[in-house]
């Protein structure tokens, strides 16, 4: 008796198709994973790379916290960001989420400005 259900399980483990078969949909899988997210993906990172890359002073940026702001000057790793007429922030180059179109950012002149007739900021 235990000889008949050892050879039929040697019969069904001979049964089952090749090994191509088997591993063909996790091959198939991932393929679709490559082109609808990894691909994608990289092609935004190098895109922001070459962004961060390519800042110059008095361009129009936005932050990853969401702080709109005009660049006033560049050091190696940070940036300081004008974001209002008299506020400053020195932030991270990786922290930039996008640039904006020239003429986004209209400051308005605090009053303190205005008694110290500061010029206004481009």
């Amino acid at each position: 008796m235990t000889d008949f259900f050892i050879s039929s399980a040697w019969a069904q483990a001979g049964e089952s198709g090749s090994g191509l078969i088997g591993i063909l949909p996790m091959i198939l899988i991932f393929v679709v994973f490559y082109f609808l997210l990894i691909r994608p993906q990289q092609k935004r990172a190098k895109q922001h790379r070459e962004m961060i890359s390519s800042l110059e002073v008095g361009d129009e940026i936005v932050t990853n916290g969401g702080a709109l702001g005009i660049v006033r000057a560049i050091e190696d790793d940070f940036l300081t960001v004008q974001v209002a007429s008299e506020v400053e922030l020195k932030i991270q180059r990786s922290a930039i989420a996008q640039m904006m179109p020239m003429g986004t950012v209209n400051f308005k002149q605090s009053t303190a400005a205005k008694k110290k007739k500061l010029p206004q900021p481009d």
